[in-house]
C-alpha cells in the first residue's frame, strides 16, 4: 500500500535525510516555501510519526527520519523511478514503431523538431535506426505530441 505525501513533505524528508541539523530557515530557502510553512510541514511529520526532533541546545534542534520515515521516503523515491521507467518504456515503443514505419516508406532523413527528454528518446531511436537528423525542416518533420510523436508532412502525416 503506497502512503500519500505531499511533494513539500517529500521535499523536507529528503532535505532532512541529507542534513538532520539543517536549520527551518534554510530549509525554507532551499523549498522556496515560508519559514510557517516549513514549521507547519515538519510538525505534520512529527506527527505522523515520520520525522523526530531533538534539542541539541536551547536554540539549535536536529531533526532525524525515522524508520517510518525512511520508509515512506525510499517508497516514493522508488515509484517515482517505476513510474519514470514505464514512461520511457511506452515513449521508446512509440518512437521504435514511427521510425520503423518512416524507414518502410523509404523516409531515409528526418528533422526533429523540438529539444526536451522526449525528443531525446526519438533521436536516439532514430539514429539507432540509421536515420540521418537534418539541420534543415525539409522533408520530414517529427515532434512530440502529448504522450508520444506525430509526423507533420505531406504525404506522411499522422
Amino acid at each position: 500500500m503506497t502512503t500519500k505525501i505531499k511533494p513539500h513533505e517529500y521535499a523536507l524528508l529528503d532535505e532532512i535525510a541529507q542534513d538532520s541539523l539543517v536549520t527551518q530557515a534554510n530549509l525554507s530557502k532551499r523549498l522556496g516555501i515560508a519559514v510557517g510553512s516549513v514549521n507547519w510541514y515538519i510538525k505534520r511529520l512529527i506527527t505522523r510519526g515520520w520525522v523526530k526532533v531533538s534539542h541539541l541546545n536551547r536554540t539549535r534542534l536536529q531533526y532525524d527520519l525515522t524508520p517510518e520515515g525512511m520508509k515512506v521516503f525510499t517508497q516514493r523515491a522508488m515509484n517515482y523511478a517505476r513510474d519514470s521507467l514505464k514512461v520511457y518504456g511506452d515513449l521508446r515503443e512509440k518512437a521504435k514503431a514511427l521510425v520503423t514505419e518512416l524507414k518502410q516508406k523509404g523516409v531515409k532523413s528526418v528533422y526533429l523538431n523540438g529539444d526536451d527528454p522526449m525528443m531525446d528518446i526519438l533521436r536516439l531511436t532514430c539514429l539507432e535506426a540509421g536515420l540521418k537528423i537534418s539541420d534543415l525542416p525539409e522533408e520530414c518533420v517529427l515532434e512530440a505530441n502529448g504522450r508520444g510523436y506525430r509526423v507533420r508532412t505531406k504525404g506522411l502525416n499522422q
